[in-house]
């Protein structure tokens, strides 16, 4: 790629990184604060709320963090120390692997709240907020070990950096693992995310079943069509199911960008600018989606207003 070239897709990539950080941490702030009055005003919640919470405030500091690697991408300034390396590069992956679990969770916990009173899994309804907080402290807790080497192996470039080094963003790079360590990490990475990808697959699954059942009820009791109004939960496991649907393309579109670019391989910073700004594209929709089916939400802050 030309010069030229590279500074107009540089120039195109980082107009698109101020869209989606600026309507990402607005959205994300906005749901964070109504579930957070919520829960200080001892409004009744609905089991997926504790949840919802959690993951406005994960991709809250992910857009925050993107924002700051940002910056060491697009502006002049001087190189990072070891210190900021450490604390940004374990940052920003521990956030994507909670943003993953959390998501697989909502899922879940949406396929509990719809769940008939006859299915096995209705007898979690009661409990989910109880089994949310000791998942939130699992995921935390499995998230931070899971990154703990980068901890180790990520240093700050300089003009001494040697080839074998990954480069990660401008100030920041990755001494590679050994053999053993490297296969552990990344075969820990993989059964993660496949077993999260799965388990919302199927979550996914059983939803969109009660949703077919429910809607052939619906035409049987109405007879010609089904309710033109659909309550609350059903609007809300619709919005999951596309959540969840946004999560696993852009998934799968990042894990492809990743494979196929080498872009933690090349000191290349418009194709590292992309798969940024894909991977993280659903820390921004993720917000929207979901204050789209909340219609709390207005009633509330027409309320406090």
């Amino acid at each position: 790629m030309s010069k030229n070239g590279m500074i107009s897709s540089l120039i195109d990539i980082r107009n698109a990184f101020l869209v989606e950080v600026s309507i990402g941490i607005p959205a994300n702030a906005i749901l964070l604060l109504f579930h957070i009055l919520m829960f200080l005003l001892k409004h009744r919640p609905k089991p997926t709320d504790l949840t919802i919470g959690h993951l406005a405030l994960i991709h809250l500091v992910m857009l925050i963090i993107i924002g700051v690697i940002a910056m060491d991408v697009f502006a002049s300034q001087q190189q990072w120390d070891d210190i900021t390396c450490k604390a940004v590069i374990f940052s920003y992956q521990v956030m994507r692997g909670l943003s993953l679990c959390n998501t697989s969770l909502l899922s879940v916990l949406q396929a509990i709240t719809l769940s008939p009173r006859s299915s096995w899994l209705a007898k979690f309804k009661q409990t989910s907020t109880h089994h949310s907080l000791h998942s939130f402290f699992f995921i935390w807790v499995f998230n931070l070990s899971m990154s703990a080497h980068l901890l180790i192996s990520t240093v700050a470039t300089t003009n001494h950096t040697s080839n074998s080094f990954m480069f990660i963003t401008k100030s920041c790079s990755r001494w590679p693992l050994n053999y053993l360590l490297r296969n552990i990490f990344y075969t820990l990475g993989i059964f993660r995310d496949v077993s999260l990808t799965g388990l919302m697959a199927l979550s996914s699954a059983y939803m969109v079943t009660l949703l077919c059942r429910h809607r052939r009820q619906s035409q049987h009791l109405h007879s010609t069509s089904p309710s033109p109004r659909a309550s609350p939960e059903l609007r809300a496991t619709r919005i999951i199911l596309l959540l969840t649907s946004v999560f696993v393309l852009l998934y799968l579109i990042d894990c492809i960008v990743y494979s196929f670019s080498g872009i933690w391989w090349e000191n290349d910073p418009v194709r590292l600018c992309v798969h940024i700004l894909i991977g993280n594209g659903y820390a921004t929709i993720a917000p929207l989606l979901l204050t789209s089916s909340e219609k709390r939400m207005i009633t509330f802050f027409k309320s406090m207003w």
